[in-house]
């Protein structure tokens, strides 16, 4: 997924409003992507309600109360390409496949999770609300 391809009605302001996949995604599997190390890579930086997890990231925001702070619109920007909200991040684009310099060699022009995956996550980062 490219996001150059997306027209403007679907970028808004700090959203990106329509699922990549025309479907919610599940919040189950979203969860378990957060937590895996190796496909999601969100616990390097984040932390949240991971209890079973160890050595969860303070470099970026806790992942706690994210579905009362920003709409599954915002949330699924701030995956896709987070530098769109913040142009300063360090956050990986998790949708983008071009401009990735700061990814290993094997995950260069591709992105890094599937438009299922990212819906997935976005669907279990709005169950996020205490």
């Amino acid at each position: 997924m490219v996001l150059a391809g997306f027209s403007s009605g679907i970028l808004a302001q700090d959203t990106m409003s329509q699922s990549l996949t025309g479907r919610q995604g599940d919040p189950t599997r979203g969860r378990a992507i957060i937590a895996d190390r190796q496909l999601g890579l969100c616990l390097l930086c984040h932390q949240g309600p991971f209890p079973e997890e160890r050595l969860q990231g303070d470099l970026a925001p806790d992942l706690r109360g994210v579905g009362t702070r920003y709409s599954e619109a915002q949330l699924r920007l701030r995956i896709v390409d987070p530098a769109r909200s913040n142009p300063a991040t360090i956050m990986p684009s998790y949708g983008r496949s071009r401009g990735s310099w700061r990814v290993a060699p094997a995950a260069r022009g591709r992105p890094l999770l599937t438009d299922e995956q990212i819906e997935d996550v976005i669907a279990f980062l709005a169950t996020l609300r205490d």
